[in-house]
């Protein structure tokens, strides 16, 4: 069941519309928990849950038509969550939700460094999905009565209210000397490459879905996503996948690495991007990410399958331009979307090189751990497709609390106060739009 927004126009649906429809249809609170996710400019809006699974340290929740059973589970949590969609009463299915930067600790024997309780992954099969495009708004397998709401708030859609300014530019946790560190650690042969980051706290509640609208009108991510399931909201604006699988069979990353500043203006960006064309550090930092992106697919492959379609393209994304490739795999019939997720993950652009003792210097260097920061929003589906953006450039919110994140890629040649730099790059992204929370009137 599909709606037009203005019949009478013959213009386009735009992004900012879009999004300002999906904000509005989440902050309304009437539709329960939610994930929106776009990509492609289409988005569809996966709200109320018909099935759960939470997947923690030790022991993976599902419910499912209203029972509930509690597991204990070892091993490969990506196996864990595949054997719990298997599970599900209703054989065909689509998921929606998210996975975590401690998702990988398992992998590397690092379950020491988390807590018991805390959540690897939160994925939901929803009670309906709505969809919004070009055209305009497709009420999808929504009940009667929820269309009639969608229709009615989608044409009730107002500018969000106006952002609040959130500083970027302090250093409390002594980031630069946590780059020095791992420069040092560099240099000492301990791993190539790790991408540190730092958390920056909003001293004010934050309006998630006003912030997604906002953001949404100044960036052109390659995926984006609102959603709030549980006690966490979340809004962000990808520059990539971690991995995806696709219905032909296709398995494919797009790691990218090696960033200048964009947006301030066509000489500056002109200027920038020629920079990052010919500095060897950020040619380096690509090409080893790439290497290792390369490794990841081909294990997943069918032998001879694995290709580099593209090489260093810059791709403007937000406030920053970043170097990009692409690499492309025939998944081997004996892996299916979740082992291509387990083999890739976290990114290589947001752990470092080699993964496991990158990944060990994150744990050891950050005062504090990442959560869903550089982890993924994931959708997939019972018929083998899955995609996995990974989660930067976003604005997060739980227990009381709201906060940014960015991080940079530190090797050999970094510098810290350079390292610094591209983290303020980045996080302008999305900290000029973040939207307060209006206090309610006492």
């Amino acid at each position: 069941m599909s709606l037009l927004i203005d019949s009478h126009a013959r213009a386009a649906l735009s992004p900012e519309r879009a999004a300002q429809i999906c904000a509005a249809w989440a902050s309304s609170g009437e539709f329960g928990e939610y994930v929106v996710y776009e990509r492609g400019l289409s988005w569809v809006f996966a709200a109320g849950v018909a099935s759960r699974i939470v997947l923690t340290r030790d022991e993976i929740v599902v419910t499912d038509n209203g029972e509930q059973t509690v597991s204990r589970w070892d091993g490969d949590p990506a196996g864990a969550l595949e054997r719990a969609l298997d599970s599900l009463q209703d054989a065909s299915w689509r998921v929606y939700g998210w996975v975590g930067f401690d998702f990988c600790a398992p992998r590397f024997d690092l379950v020491d460094r988390i807590g018991e309780d805390t959540v690897l992954a939160h994925l939901i099969v929803p009670r309906f999905e709505a969809f919004i495009d070009a055209a305009g708004v497709d009420t999808g397998d929504a009940d009667p009565a929820t269309a009639v709401r969608l229709r009615v708030l989608a044409g009730r859609v107002a500018e969000p209210a106006p952002p609040t300014e959130v500083d970027v530019t302090a250093d409390p946790d002594d980031y630069r000397d946590r780059a020095a560190q791992a420069i040092n650690e560099i240099e000492a042969g301990r791993y190539q490459k790790v991408i540190l980051s730092r958390r920056v706290e909003i001293p004010f509640e934050v309006d998630i879905p006003a912030t997604y609208a906002r953001g949404r009108a100044s960036n052109n991510p390659a995926r984006s996503y609102l959603l709030e399931l549980g006690d966490l909201q979340a809004a962000g604006f990808s520059p990539e996948i971690v991995v995806a699988t696709k219905l032909d069979g296709t398995v494919v990353s797009h790691p990218l690495a090696g960033t200048r500043a964009f947006g301030r203006s066509d000489e500056l960006d002109s200027a920038a991007r020629a920079e990052l064309l010919a500095d060897p550090k950020e040619i380096a930092e690509h090409a080893i990410s790439v290497q290792a992106a390369f490794e990841e697919i081909d294990s997943v492959s069918v032998p001879g399958s694995t290709a580099l379609s593209e090489f260093m393209a810059v791709r403007e994304r937000g406030s920053v331009q970043h170097l990009a490739s692409t690499v492309r795999g025939k998944l081997a019939p004996e892996n299916g979307p979740w082992r291509a997720l387990a083999a890739t993950f976290p990114a290589i652009t947001a752990s470092g090189i080699p993964k496991a003792q990158a990944v060990d210097a994150i744990y050891r260097l950050e005062p504090d751990r990442r959560g869903l920061y550089s982890g993924a929003v994931v959708a997939a589906s019972s018929h083998g497709d899955l995609e996995a953006t990974l989660t930067l450039r976003s604005v997060f919110s739980s227990a009381g609390e709201s906060w940014l994140r960015a991080g940079a890629g530190v090797v050999a040649q970094s510098t810290p106060e350079r390292e610094f730099e591209e983290t303020c790059e980045k996080l302008a992204s999305v900290a000029p739009y973040v939207v307060a929370r209006s206090q309610p009137v006492q």
